[in-house]
């Protein structure tokens, strides 16, 4: 099982700030958590950044099978 953890806009969009999932690819960890959590978290989703063990990760097709932590982050502004 793969630990997901949300922040900010994306953990309240799921209601969870953690979970776990099993998922082979990027896209099916994508699909999976659009299909547990709807189109509100859907749309947060698709302006988030996604560090698999720490490393920032854009391509669908990135195998997960190895990895431990997925974070989930949406864009953060301050200043």
């Amino acid at each position: 099982m793969i630990q997901v953890r949300l922040f900010a806009a994306a953990a309240d969009a799921a209601g969870v700030a953690s979970e776990d999932v099993s998922s082979e690819t990027l896209a099916d960890l994508v699909r999976e958590l659009q299909e547990r959590h709807g189109e509100q978290f859907a749309a947060v989703l698709d302006r988030c950044s996604v560090l698999v063990d720490g490393r920032a990760v854009t391509d669908p097709a990135e195998s997960l099978s190895d990895a431990q932590v997925v974070d989930i982050l949406p864009p953060f502004a301050g200043g």
